[in-house]
């Protein structure tokens, strides 16, 4: 928690107010103003929130800088607080009793019911991939015809610069729109949004991934940058949307549209079905973008599912083809007027390549030239690592964010007007590949612009004129400076905050080189038939691809279908692995690389070779533990949820001859969770002590899961000072079978748990089944980082004594030492006025 313990202050629509609760005298907490849901009537609208979010950030920088900017430089010096997802089925006694209420006929509805959801998400996300795309045609037309006609007609009275100023101010007005909405409205819709999902499919609770304004700034976003002329693809955000869709769809409910609540849905409100359905909706994301339906179930298999069975691949592809045929309905539809042709099957159409045929002979050469696309990945990956580690040390502010994007904007138009206006690549017009712009710039008549066509069109319809233009359409040096351009651009464009795709900048580059390639070998062998630059184009769009994602089995499935031809998938396939292999020598893929940019505890699918079966669960677990006993009283809840940020606690009880005052171990009944600790605070679900028994209902599942998944802070709820006595019996609600493992057992063995099982929290315990430690997913993941090191084994900490740290042993005191600069289970160095010693327990 940054800031130390004082009261921090952050802007919002009405006024600045009070992240943390004011306390009183007696430890409870005070409202420190009038809940702005008391005063709709005075509610801003969007465009008066808009502003004040403006005015609140220019405030704190320029009056508070050092304090503005401390905050950020701290956040990136240690790893950043992410949640887990509760991917782990619980058995209380409360969730048993609704689920043996549930009959065959209530199952048989549930499995109808996922079945039509998933439809549902593959229309939906078919309807956003199309109204993206037309989207960027339409601009793209209006934008490339005004400019193009300002240079026919500038060339003839020299007046150029006023072309160059109108490109300009297209570009910046168009990306400059983009940049607003990332930046002041939803910052997590930057980027292609691929390692967002990637780890939100892991297990990891990504802040705002899934609602509807990340959506909708995604959507808008992605259409003006891609129309302001930026190396940027809209393909990637696609994945994104449509997880985005299928998180909504799936729930029934909105967060932003308060008054939609479908009940007959809420059985689908918790992580596991959440995260089946957003794997839908990623695939469908990948079948919207390439047409490739069986591509898409493959890359949400190798990118982020982290469970995975039968029924799961029969409902995702299911839902990936839906996508794709409504897609490829509605744009034949918007093109040919045809519904019926079925012709689009997705927003990038690379064309048959039915009569380029390769020989075995090539085949030495594509892995050459997987080599390439292996080496100017991990090249691509290098620089940018760097670009985007000084970004988050120096460019961290909105405003500063926004500048950012247009110097680029800048940058990238004037690049593109200074190739064009240099480049001597004029050719008749009947060598021309498609294009909806074609620009005549210097040349004569019924001539064209070979690099005019390149930059002059969308990035979709370059990368399809690179793999079926006519042999002599692109000279080498149009190609060479191109791809030169481009990849530098790519690079430095990857990380602004715009929706932006990694996609077809890769192909498109790759496509460039690979046809120079192609332009090299026809020079080598003149006459050949057998050499066809789009071939090589094909080739090296996949290779480097491949170089800078590193994806392998889905990319290659991908290619493959949205080309058509089964029989290119040899010489891709050698591609991409040695591009893989070349790449994964130098760095980690752009992904991943992005990934620990920003300290996201991702697991991977296996840990480290080295020293993952050397060590044991007693080497790294955490052995500060704050438990609860199955009777508590309600102040002792309360200080504990306070004091603590741990999601999960270990319900135990003493042996008869044992207490935490003489040094013994507590056996392990249960976990309950933070939420529902909450949950029972909120509803009063506690009453007076009577024996062994507290006098009071259970609560129902649905009073527990509600709020599901906006679970209210322990600071939204008020327990009156009189309840402090009363008893909270846990027993209902914790669930008595969690996944235990010896403190023997290997870290291969916890990771493969924690990795198909969608752990949180793992406890630890000895033979006698006494707790003895608790494994969590940040450190399973910080030891993981660790083992990279080559002194990882002689660095180990030496082991240190179980300390159980009960909830009337914690006072309002503590605060400070417990929640500052504390992960998921933080070791408490001093217990204040408790004594040094006396929860203390030895390991047996």
């Amino acid at each position: 928690m940054e800031g130390g313990v004082g009261t921090r202050r952050r802007a919002t629509g009405f006024r600045s107010r009070s992240v943390d609760p004011e306390v009183d005298g007696s430890g409870v907490f005070g409202a420190s103003e009038t809940s702005p849901l008391l005063m709709r009537d005075r509610a801003p609208s969007m465009w008066g929130r808009l502003r004040n979010r403006f005015r609140s950030i220019t405030a704190a920088e320029q009056q508070h800088p050092a304090e503005y900017v401390a905050p950020h430089r701290r956040h990136f010096a240690r790893q950043m607080v992410y949640e887990s997802l509760d991917y782990e089925i619980t058995e209380s006694r409360v969730e048993m009793k609704e689920r043996r209420k549930l009959t065959l006929k209530d199952h048989f509805r549930d499995v109808i019911l996922r079945w039509v959801i998933l439809f549902f998400i593959g229309i939906f996300t078919a309807f956003a991939a199309f109204a993206i795309d037309v989207g960027i045609k339409i601009i793209s037309k209006y934008k490339f015809g005004f400019i193009r006609d300002s240079i026919s007609r500038c060339t003839k009275h020299d007046c150029l610069s006023q072309s160059f100023g109108i490109w300009v101010g297209l570009d910046i007005l168009l990306v400059g729109l983009a940049g607003v909405m990332v930046c002041f409205i939803a910052p997590i819709a930057a980027g292609s949004g691929i390692p967002e999902v990637k780890c939100y499919l892991n297990g990891i609770k990504m802040p705002e991934v899934v609602r509807l304004k990340t959506l909708v700034t995604k959507a808008i976003g992605v259409m003006f940058a891609v129309s302001g002329g930026m190396t940027i693809g809209k393909e990637g955000p696609m994945i994104h949307s449509g997880a985005v869709v299928a998180a909504g769809l799936s729930q029934g409910k909105s967060t932003s549209i308060r008054w939609l609540d479908t009940r007959f849905l809420k059985q689908f409100r918790n992580d596991v079905e959440k995260r089946d359905f957003v794997s839908g909706g990623a695939a469908a994301g990948v079948s919207a973008a390439f047409g490739a339906p069986i591509g898409g179930v493959l890359f949400s298999l190798e990118e982020g599912a982290s469970f995975w069975n039968q029924f799961l691949t029969w409902r995702i592809f299911f839902c990936s083809m839906t996508a794709t045929f409504v897609l490829n309905i509605l744009l034949s539809t918007f093109e040919n007027g045809n519904p019926g042709a079925l012709s689009n099957p997705g927003l990038i159409n690379f064309g048959k390549f039915e009569d380029m045929p390769y020989n075995l002979s090539e085949l030495p050469l594509f892995i050459i030239m997987g080599v390439i696309g292996g080496l100017l990945g991990a090249a691509f990956n290098s620089i940018n690592e760097k670009l985007t580690h000084f970004r988050m040390h120096h460019v961290f502010t909105p405003h500063a964010k926004l500048l950012e994007v247009l110097a680029v904007t800048v940058l990238t138009t004037v690049i593109f007007f200074t190739l064009i206006f240099f480049s001597d690549d004029c050719l008749p017009l009947g060598q021309s590949p498609e294009s909806s712009s074609p620009l005549q710039f210097f040349c004569e008549e019924h001539q064209y612009s070979a690099m005019g066509a390149l930059l002059f069109n969308t990035p979709e319809d370059s990368i399809k004129n690179l793999f079926h233009g006519p042999k002599d359409a692109y000279t080498s040096s149009t190609l060479a400076f191109f791809a030169i351009a481009y990849w530098a651009l790519a690079c430095i464009t990857y990380g602004l905050s715009i929706p932006s795709g990694l996609f077809v900048p890769c192909l498109l580059t790759g496509a460039s080189w690979g046809r120079l390639v192609g332009n090299i070998m026809a020079s080598i062998f003149p006459g050949a038939t057998w050499v066809i630059p789009g071939k090589y184009a094909l080739i090296g769009a996949a290779a480097m691809l491949a170089g800078v994602v590193r994806m392998t089995i889905s990319l290659t499935v991908i290619i493959i279908e949205a080309t058509g031809n089964v029989t290119y998938g040899l010489p891709i396939m050698l591609a991409v692995i040695f591009a893989k292999l070349v790449g994964d020598y130098f760095n980690e893929g752009l992904y991943d690389i992005h990934i620990e940019l920003k300290h996201i505890p991702l697991l991977p699918w296996a840990p480290p070779p080295v020293a993952s079966h050397r060590l044991q669960a007693q080497d790294f677990m955490s052995r500060d533990i704050q438990c609860v006993r199955m009777l508590n009283r309600v102040g002792d809840i309360y200080r504990l949820l306070r004091t603590s940020k741990h999601n999960a606690f270990p319900v135990i009880a003493w042996h008869e001859d044992a207490t935490v005052e003489t040094n013994g171990l507590a056996i392990v009944q249960g976990m309950v969770l933070r939420q529902h600790l909450i949950a029972l605070l909120k509803h009063r679900g506690y009453g007076h002590k009577i024996g062994n028994m507290v006098a009071k209902n259970e609560l129902a599942l649905d009073e527990l899961t509600q709020d599901y998944p906006r679970w209210p802070k322990i600071s939204s709820v008020d327990v009156p000072k009189e309840d402090y006595d009363m008893w909270m019996d846990l027993r209902p609600y914790m669930n008595p079978s969690p996944y235990l493992v010896q403190a023997s057992c290997s870290l291969a063995k916890i990771f493969r748990l924690f990795r198909t099982m969608g752990l949180r929290h793992l406890v630890v315990v000895n033979k006698m089944n006494e707790l003895v430690g608790l494994v969590t997913r940040k450190d399973l993941a910080n030891i993981t980082n660790d083992m990279k090191r080559e002194d990882f084994l002689h660095s180990r900490l030496s082991v240190r004594h179980v300390k159980y740290i009960m909830p009337e042993n914690i006072t309002d005191d503590v605060d400070a030492v417990l929640i500052r600069d504390r992960e998921d289970h933080p070791r408490v160095e001093d217990l204040g006025q408790n004594g040094p010693d006396d929860s203390i327990m030895p390991m047996n």
